[in-house]
C-alpha cells in the first residue's frame, strides 16, 4: 500500500517577510531560501517545514482563521508563551494548564491560529511509544555524563526512561538511544551526523563549551579542523569530535 508524508506547509501573505520573522522568533527556528525563482523562505521546525511567500490573490488578514490550525508541540510552552508576548499580536486562547501538560492558541501576524501545546514527560514518553518508529542506538560509558553532553552542549532533548536507557530526540519521530555499557569501547566510525545551517557558527558554539575537533590524517581539513567539501563540490563540509564516552559525532553542512 503506497503512503504519503506530510513533511511541510506554505502559508501565503502580502506580508510575508512579516510572517516568517515571527515564525522564526517565536520557534527560534532558521531560515533558509530556496533556489530558483520564485523561491520560498523555508523554515526548519523540527523536521517539518514551513514555507511562506506571497500570492496575488491572497491579501489581508486570515478571513476564515480556524479553517486551518498549525499545532505546534514545544519544549517549553512558557517559553514560548513570552516570544508570543514579546511579539504583539496576542493570543485567542492564552496559555493554560491542563492533565496532560500546556495549551495556548496564538494569534500570528496574519491572524492565523497557532496552537502551542507542552505535553507533560509522560505523555511524551507515551506519545512517543504509541508512534513507535524504526531507531538506533549506541552505547556510553556512563549516562549521566551522556545525558548533560547531548542536553547542554549539543542542546537536543534527552529522556531517561525507567531502566535507565537514554532516548536521543532529533527531532518529533527520530530518535537514537542510548545505553550504559560499562565495557564500553568507541567504535571506529562516526555515530551520529548533525546537520546545521552554519557549520563556522556550530563549531565556535562547541568551542565555547570546550569540545575540541578531531583530526584524521590524510583529509583535507582547513585550521578549524573543518573538511571543506562544498568548496570543491565533494560532498558537505563536516567536522568531528566526541562525546564524553569517546563516541565520534559530526556537525556537517
Amino acid at each position: 500500500m503506497a503512503t504519503a508524508t506530510i513533511f511541510s506547509a506554505l502559508l501565503s501573505s502580502d506580508h510575508p517577510e512579516r510572517l516568517r520573522d515571527w515564525y522564526a522568533r517565536v520557534f527560534d527556528a532558521s531560515i533558509e531560501r530556496t533556489p530558483g525563482e520564485p523561491g520560498y523562505d523555508v523554515l526548519d521546525l523540527d523536521g517539518f517545514y514551513l514555507m511562506i511567500d506571497s500570492r496575488p490573490d491572497v491579501r489581508g488578514p486570515a478571513a476564515e482563521a480556524a479553517r486551518l490550525i498549525v499545532n505546534a508541540e514545544v519544549d517549553c510552552a512558557q517559553t514560548t508563551g513570552a516570544r508570543v508576548d514579546e511579539l504583539g499580536y496576542g493570543w485567542l486562547s492564552p496559555l493554560e494548564r491542563r492533565d496532560a501538560g500546556w495549551f495556548g492558541t496564538a494569534l500570528d501576524p496574519d491572524g492565523n491560529y497557532v496552537q502551542l501545546i507542552g505535553f507533560d514527560e509522560e505523555m511524551q514518553r507515551e506519545a512517543s511509544e504509541a508512534s513507535m518508529t524504526p531507531f538506533s542506538g549506541f552505547a556510553v560509558r556512563d549516562v549521566d555524563a551522556a545525558a548533560a553532553f547531548y542536553t547542554d552542549v549539543l542542546g537536543l532533548r534527552v529522556d531517561r526512561n525507567p531502566m535507565g536507557l537514554l532516548a536521543l530526540h532529533l527531532d518529533r519521530r527520530t530518535r537514537v538511544v542510548m545505553y550504559p555499557k560499562d565495557d564500553h569501547v568507541p567504535a571506529s566510525f562516526t555515530v551520529l551526523n548533525i546537520p546545521v545551517p552554519d557549520i563556522d557558527a556550530a563549531i565556535d558554539d562547541l568551542e565555547a563549551k570546550g569540545v575540541r575537533l578531531l583530526r584524521y590524517d590524510g583529509l583535507p581539513c582547513d585550521d578549524r579542523g573543518v573538511m571543506r567539501g562544498r568548496s570543491v563540490q565533494m560532498g558537505p563540509d563536516i567536522a568531528w569530535f566526541t562525546d564524553p564516552s569517546g563516541n565520534v559525532i559530526s556537525v556537517m553542512h
